[in-house]
Protein backbone atom coordinates (compact mmCIF):
# COMPACT_ATOMS: atom_id res chain seq x y z
CA UNK A 1 0.00 0.00 0.00
CA UNK A 2 1.05 3.39 -0.79
CA UNK A 3 1.84 5.59 2.05
CA UNK A 4 0.56 9.25 1.86
CA UNK A 5 2.26 12.06 3.89
CA UNK A 6 -0.86 13.95 5.63
CA UNK A 7 -0.76 17.62 7.39
CA UNK A 8 1.20 15.72 10.37
CA UNK A 9 3.57 13.98 8.91
CA UNK A 10 4.44 16.86 6.94
CA UNK A 11 4.98 19.29 9.61
CA UNK A 12 6.48 16.91 11.57
CA UNK A 13 9.35 16.84 8.95
CA UNK A 14 9.81 20.57 8.74
CA UNK A 15 10.02 20.44 12.54
CA UNK A 16 13.55 18.11 12.29
CA UNK A 17 13.94 20.44 9.03
CA UNK A 18 14.17 23.74 11.06
CA UNK A 19 15.62 22.08 14.31
CA UNK A 20 18.55 20.80 12.11
CA UNK A 21 19.12 24.34 10.52
CA UNK A 22 18.90 25.51 13.87
CA UNK A 23 21.31 23.14 15.30
CA UNK A 24 24.59 25.38 16.91
CA UNK A 25 26.88 23.73 14.79
CA UNK A 26 30.12 26.30 15.21
CA UNK A 27 29.39 25.98 18.95
CA UNK A 28 29.28 22.84 19.05
CA UNK A 29 32.62 22.52 17.33
CA UNK A 30 33.82 25.29 19.46
CA UNK A 31 33.42 23.51 22.86
CA UNK A 32 34.68 19.92 20.98
CA UNK A 33 37.81 21.67 20.74
CA UNK A 34 37.94 23.36 23.78
CA UNK A 35 37.44 20.24 25.92
CA UNK A 36 40.39 18.54 23.91
CA UNK A 37 42.50 21.29 24.65
CA UNK A 38 41.75 21.09 28.61
CA UNK A 39 42.26 17.42 28.07
CA UNK A 40 45.46 17.49 26.23
CA UNK A 41 46.95 20.09 28.44
CA UNK A 42 45.74 18.35 31.66
CA UNK A 43 47.23 15.24 30.38
CA UNK A 44 50.24 16.76 29.30
CA UNK A 45 50.65 18.58 32.76
CA UNK A 46 50.32 15.47 34.93
CA UNK A 47 52.78 13.17 33.03
CA UNK A 48 55.39 15.72 32.84
CA UNK A 49 54.93 16.87 36.55
CA UNK A 50 55.29 13.06 37.23
CA UNK A 51 58.51 12.40 35.28
CA UNK A 52 59.89 15.06 37.85
CA UNK A 53 62.28 15.99 35.20
CA UNK A 54 62.06 19.61 36.37
CA UNK A 55 62.62 20.97 40.02
CA UNK A 56 61.31 24.38 41.69
CA UNK A 57 64.52 26.61 40.11
CA UNK A 58 63.70 25.27 36.65
CA UNK A 59 60.47 26.55 36.85
CA UNK A 60 61.77 29.97 37.81
CA UNK A 61 64.30 29.60 35.18
CA UNK A 62 61.60 28.81 32.75
CA UNK A 63 59.05 31.82 33.85
CA UNK A 64 62.46 34.41 33.66
CA UNK A 65 62.89 33.33 30.31
CA UNK A 66 59.35 34.17 29.74
CA UNK A 67 59.29 37.21 31.19
CA UNK A 68 62.48 38.39 28.86
CA UNK A 69 61.11 37.19 25.41
CA UNK A 70 57.79 38.26 26.20
CA UNK A 71 58.82 41.80 27.12
CA UNK A 72 60.74 42.05 23.37
CA UNK A 73 57.53 41.19 22.50
CA UNK A 74 55.36 43.69 24.22
CA UNK A 75 57.53 46.20 22.68
CA UNK A 76 56.80 45.34 19.20
CA UNK A 77 53.49 44.55 19.43
CA UNK A 78 52.98 48.27 20.34
CA UNK A 79 54.20 49.14 17.48
CA UNK A 80 51.37 46.90 15.46
CA UNK A 81 48.66 48.36 17.94
CA UNK A 82 49.35 52.11 17.60
CA UNK A 83 49.41 52.00 13.88
CA UNK A 84 46.04 49.97 13.97
CA UNK A 85 44.82 52.15 16.89
CA UNK A 86 44.68 55.39 14.30
CA UNK A 87 44.71 53.35 11.01
CA UNK A 88 43.06 50.22 11.94
CA UNK A 89 45.65 48.34 9.50
CA UNK A 90 48.18 45.51 10.52
CA UNK A 91 51.59 47.05 9.36
CA UNK A 92 53.54 44.03 8.68
CA UNK A 93 55.99 45.59 7.40
CA UNK A 94 56.89 46.24 11.17
CA UNK A 95 58.97 43.52 12.12
CA UNK A 96 61.60 45.00 9.24
CA UNK A 97 61.48 48.34 11.03
CA UNK A 98 62.80 46.26 14.03
CA UNK A 99 65.25 44.87 11.86
CA UNK A 100 66.61 47.82 10.51
CA UNK A 101 67.24 49.35 13.57
CA UNK A 102 69.16 46.32 15.53
CA UNK A 103 71.29 45.70 12.51
CA UNK A 104 72.31 48.99 11.82
CA UNK A 105 73.22 49.57 15.44
CA UNK A 106 75.67 46.42 14.92
CA UNK A 107 78.20 48.13 13.25
CA UNK A 108 78.09 50.96 15.63
CA UNK A 109 78.30 48.22 18.40
CA UNK A 110 81.23 46.83 16.57
CA UNK A 111 83.20 50.25 15.90
CA UNK A 112 82.66 51.28 19.65
CA UNK A 113 84.45 47.93 20.72
CA UNK A 114 87.11 48.19 17.99
CA UNK A 115 87.91 51.12 20.04
CA UNK A 116 87.61 49.44 23.48
CA UNK A 117 85.07 51.80 24.60
CA UNK A 118 82.25 49.48 24.59
CA UNK A 119 83.25 47.70 27.76
CA UNK A 120 85.40 50.64 29.22
CA UNK A 121 81.66 53.21 28.98
CA UNK A 122 79.16 50.72 28.83
CA UNK A 123 76.12 53.06 30.11
CA UNK A 124 76.98 55.32 27.55
CA UNK A 125 77.63 53.20 24.53
CA UNK A 126 73.76 51.28 25.42
CA UNK A 127 72.84 54.45 24.90
CA UNK A 128 74.59 55.15 21.43
CA UNK A 129 73.19 51.87 20.32
CA UNK A 130 69.48 52.53 21.80
CA UNK A 131 69.73 56.26 19.63
CA UNK A 132 71.41 54.69 16.78
CA UNK A 133 68.74 51.65 16.89
CA UNK A 134 65.84 53.80 17.42
CA UNK A 135 66.66 56.65 14.93
CA UNK A 136 67.31 53.98 12.34
CA UNK A 137 63.72 52.61 12.82
CA UNK A 138 62.35 55.31 13.16
CA UNK A 139 63.06 56.96 9.99
CA UNK A 140 62.57 53.58 8.17
CA UNK A 141 58.70 53.76 9.72
CA UNK A 142 58.68 57.41 8.37
CA UNK A 143 59.33 56.42 4.77
CA UNK A 144 57.09 53.56 5.05
CA UNK A 145 54.36 55.45 6.19
CA UNK A 146 55.00 57.85 3.56
CA UNK A 147 55.50 55.93 0.25
CA UNK A 148 53.34 52.60 1.58
CA UNK A 149 50.68 53.66 3.64
CA UNK A 150 49.79 57.69 3.05
CA UNK A 151 48.55 56.87 -0.34
CA UNK A 152 46.05 54.55 0.09
CA UNK A 153 44.52 55.90 3.16
CA UNK A 154 40.84 55.51 2.70
CA UNK A 155 41.27 52.41 0.78
CA UNK A 156 39.46 48.92 1.62
CA UNK A 157 41.80 47.51 4.08
CA UNK A 158 42.84 44.13 2.30
CA UNK A 159 44.84 47.36 0.24
CA UNK A 160 47.40 48.56 2.62
CA UNK A 161 47.32 44.53 4.31
CA UNK A 162 48.69 43.16 0.80
CA UNK A 163 51.26 46.56 0.62
CA UNK A 164 52.31 45.63 4.22
CA UNK A 165 53.47 42.22 2.83
CA UNK A 166 54.82 43.63 0.25
CA UNK A 167 56.82 46.46 1.89
CA UNK A 168 58.14 43.52 4.34
CA UNK A 169 59.64 41.63 1.75
CA UNK A 170 61.01 44.80 0.02
CA UNK A 171 62.79 46.13 2.98
CA UNK A 172 64.15 42.25 3.97
CA UNK A 173 65.83 41.89 0.88
CA UNK A 174 66.77 45.89 0.55
CA UNK A 175 68.88 45.07 3.80
CA UNK A 176 70.24 42.11 2.51
CA UNK A 177 71.45 44.09 -0.13
CA UNK A 178 73.56 46.11 2.03
CA UNK A 179 74.32 43.99 4.71
CA UNK A 180 74.61 40.81 2.88
CA UNK A 181 72.81 37.12 4.16
CA UNK A 182 74.83 36.17 6.93
CA UNK A 183 74.20 36.38 10.54
CA UNK A 184 76.45 38.17 12.29
CA UNK A 185 77.22 37.85 16.35
CA UNK A 186 77.17 41.04 18.47
CA UNK A 187 79.67 42.46 20.88
CA UNK A 188 79.21 41.34 24.29
CA UNK A 189 79.62 43.90 27.27
CA UNK A 190 80.99 42.62 29.94
CA UNK A 191 79.13 44.55 32.58
CA UNK A 192 75.84 42.55 31.56
CA UNK A 193 77.77 39.03 31.62
CA UNK A 194 77.11 37.08 35.22
CA UNK A 195 73.77 36.95 37.37
CA UNK A 196 72.57 38.46 40.27
CA UNK A 197 70.94 37.14 43.37
CA UNK A 198 67.01 38.93 43.79
CA UNK A 199 65.29 37.17 46.97
CA UNK A 200 67.14 33.90 46.60
CA UNK A 201 66.66 33.57 42.99
CA UNK A 202 69.84 34.15 39.88
CA UNK A 203 68.86 36.23 37.32
CA UNK A 204 70.96 37.47 34.73
CA UNK A 205 71.90 41.04 34.27
CA UNK A 206 70.67 40.69 30.47
CA UNK A 207 67.25 39.88 31.40
CA UNK A 208 67.13 42.54 34.18
CA UNK A 209 67.85 45.23 30.97
CA UNK A 210 65.23 43.52 29.36
CA UNK A 211 62.68 43.52 31.34
CA UNK A 212 63.46 47.19 33.42
CA UNK A 213 63.89 48.91 29.93
CA UNK A 214 61.03 47.43 28.42
CA UNK A 215 59.32 48.38 31.34
CA UNK A 216 60.70 51.74 31.43
CA UNK A 217 59.21 52.37 28.00
CA UNK A 218 56.15 51.34 27.97
CA UNK A 219 55.50 53.49 31.20
CA UNK A 220 56.51 56.37 29.22
CA UNK A 221 54.42 55.31 26.24
CA UNK A 222 51.30 55.12 28.59
CA UNK A 223 51.85 58.41 30.17
CA UNK A 224 52.67 60.05 26.75
CA UNK A 225 49.34 58.79 25.88
CA UNK A 226 47.54 59.57 28.69
CA UNK A 227 48.94 62.56 29.98
CA UNK A 228 50.10 64.87 26.67
CA UNK A 229 48.38 66.97 24.18
CA UNK A 230 50.03 64.98 21.32
CA UNK A 231 48.81 62.24 23.25
CA UNK A 232 45.25 62.91 23.08
CA UNK A 233 45.03 63.91 19.82
CA UNK A 234 46.24 60.36 18.98
CA UNK A 235 43.56 58.99 20.59
CA UNK A 236 41.05 61.05 19.28
CA UNK A 237 42.37 60.26 15.57
CA UNK A 238 41.67 56.59 16.57
CA UNK A 239 37.94 57.60 17.27
CA UNK A 240 37.39 59.26 14.30
CA UNK A 241 39.67 60.74 12.09
CA UNK A 242 36.91 63.23 10.71
CA UNK A 243 35.98 65.01 13.52
CA UNK A 244 39.30 65.08 14.76
CA UNK A 245 40.13 67.04 11.92
CA UNK A 246 37.24 69.68 12.66
CA UNK A 247 38.22 69.80 15.60
CA UNK A 248 41.79 71.54 15.08
CA UNK A 249 44.08 68.17 15.07
CA UNK A 250 46.41 67.71 12.75
CA UNK A 251 45.65 64.28 11.56
CA UNK A 252 48.95 64.26 8.72
CA UNK A 253 51.18 65.15 11.72
CA UNK A 254 49.59 62.80 14.31
CA UNK A 255 49.71 59.63 12.01
CA UNK A 256 53.27 60.02 11.22
CA UNK A 257 53.89 60.95 15.13
CA UNK A 258 52.59 57.47 15.89
CA UNK A 259 55.22 55.67 13.15
CA UNK A 260 57.64 57.52 14.87
CA UNK A 261 57.08 56.56 18.17
CA UNK A 262 55.96 52.70 16.80
CA UNK A 263 59.54 52.50 14.92
CA UNK A 264 61.35 53.71 18.33
CA UNK A 265 59.82 51.60 20.24
CA UNK A 266 60.85 48.68 17.70
CA UNK A 267 64.50 50.14 17.55
CA UNK A 268 64.85 50.12 21.21
CA UNK A 269 63.07 46.06 21.26
CA UNK A 270 65.80 45.79 18.43
CA UNK A 271 68.91 46.16 21.11
CA UNK A 272 66.99 44.54 23.76
CA UNK A 273 66.54 41.62 21.60
CA UNK A 274 70.17 41.04 20.48
CA UNK A 275 70.75 41.35 24.66
CA UNK A 276 69.07 37.71 24.35
CA UNK A 277 70.12 36.16 21.15
CA UNK A 278 72.99 37.89 20.31
CA UNK A 279 73.35 37.65 16.76
CA UNK A 280 71.33 40.08 13.71
CA UNK A 281 70.24 38.54 10.32
CA UNK A 282 68.32 40.49 7.44
CA UNK A 283 65.64 37.88 8.16
CA UNK A 284 65.22 38.36 11.73
CA UNK A 285 62.32 40.67 11.95
CA UNK A 286 60.34 38.07 10.55
CA UNK A 287 59.44 36.08 13.94
CA UNK A 288 59.53 37.68 16.07
CA UNK A 289 57.42 40.68 14.46
CA UNK A 290 54.64 37.70 13.37
CA UNK A 291 55.06 37.17 17.27
CA UNK A 292 54.84 40.29 18.27
CA UNK A 293 51.59 40.43 15.83
CA UNK A 294 49.89 37.70 17.92
CA UNK A 295 51.07 39.17 21.31
CA UNK A 296 49.20 42.17 19.85
CA UNK A 297 45.93 40.07 19.11
CA UNK A 298 46.27 38.00 22.31
CA UNK A 299 45.63 41.07 24.41
CA UNK A 300 43.34 43.03 22.35
CA UNK A 301 45.16 45.29 19.15
CA UNK A 302 44.37 49.07 19.37
CA UNK A 303 44.87 48.48 23.51
CA UNK A 304 48.35 49.78 24.44
CA UNK A 305 48.01 48.01 28.03
CA UNK A 306 46.36 44.60 26.23
CA UNK A 307 49.60 44.63 23.49
CA UNK A 308 51.69 44.37 26.88
CA UNK A 309 50.19 42.03 28.54
CA UNK A 310 49.80 40.01 25.63
CA UNK A 311 53.79 39.80 25.12
CA UNK A 312 54.24 38.51 28.36
CA UNK A 313 51.36 36.08 27.66
CA UNK A 314 53.04 35.08 24.61
CA UNK A 315 56.54 34.86 26.51
CA UNK A 316 55.39 33.03 29.26
CA UNK A 317 53.52 30.35 27.36
CA UNK A 318 56.68 29.57 24.78
CA UNK A 319 58.98 29.31 27.81
CA UNK A 320 56.90 27.24 30.24
CA UNK A 321 54.22 25.87 27.84
CA UNK A 322 56.48 23.44 25.74
CA UNK A 323 57.95 22.12 28.72
CA UNK A 324 55.10 21.92 31.31
CA UNK A 325 52.52 20.44 28.97
CA UNK A 326 54.08 18.58 26.07
CA UNK A 327 57.61 16.80 27.61
CA UNK A 328 55.40 14.59 29.00
CA UNK A 329 53.52 13.36 25.21
CA UNK A 330 56.45 14.30 23.01
CA UNK A 331 60.39 14.14 22.77
CA UNK A 332 61.93 17.38 22.10
CA UNK A 333 59.07 19.89 23.25
CA UNK A 334 61.01 22.78 22.90
CA UNK A 335 61.53 22.50 18.89
CA UNK A 336 58.12 23.05 19.50
CA UNK A 337 57.85 26.20 20.42
CA UNK A 338 56.09 28.24 17.57
CA UNK A 339 53.65 25.63 17.56
CA UNK A 340 52.49 27.09 20.90
CA UNK A 341 52.45 30.49 19.84
CA UNK A 342 50.60 30.38 16.41
CA UNK A 343 48.25 27.98 18.57
CA UNK A 344 47.33 30.55 20.47
CA UNK A 345 47.06 33.02 17.78
CA UNK A 346 44.41 30.91 16.17
CA UNK A 347 42.48 29.79 19.30
CA UNK A 348 42.24 33.65 20.46
CA UNK A 349 40.93 34.09 16.69
CA UNK A 350 38.30 31.41 17.33
CA UNK A 351 37.19 32.31 20.67
CA UNK A 352 37.94 35.73 21.50
CA UNK A 353 38.92 38.01 18.48
CA UNK A 354 39.23 41.10 20.36
CA UNK A 355 41.41 39.90 22.49
CA UNK A 356 41.26 39.93 26.37
CA UNK A 357 41.09 44.53 26.25
CA UNK A 358 40.22 44.89 22.85
CA UNK A 359 37.33 45.93 21.95
CA UNK A 360 35.00 44.08 19.22
CA UNK A 361 35.63 44.86 15.37
CA UNK A 362 31.88 46.22 14.98
CA UNK A 363 33.02 48.66 17.90
CA UNK A 364 35.99 49.78 16.42
CA UNK A 365 34.19 50.40 12.96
Amino acid sequence: MATIDGPSGSQNKKSWRVVIERFPVRRTILWILSLTIIYGVIVGTTKTLALGLFDADDWISFTIQGLTRGSVYALIALGYTLVYGILLIINFAHGEVFMAGAYTAFFVAMGLHGQGFLNAQPVLSLLILFAVSAAVSTGVALVLEKVAYRPLRGKPRLVPLITAIGASLFLQYTFRGFYGASARAYPEIGVLAGTVNLAGINVQKRQILVVVGATLLWLALFFFIERTRTGRAMRAVGEDREIAALMGVDVDKTIRITFAIGGALAGAAGILFVQIFNQVTFAMGFLPGLKAFTAAVLGGIGSITGAALGGLILGLMEAVGPNLFLTGLVPSPNQLVDLVAFGILVLVLIFKPGGFLGAPEEKRA
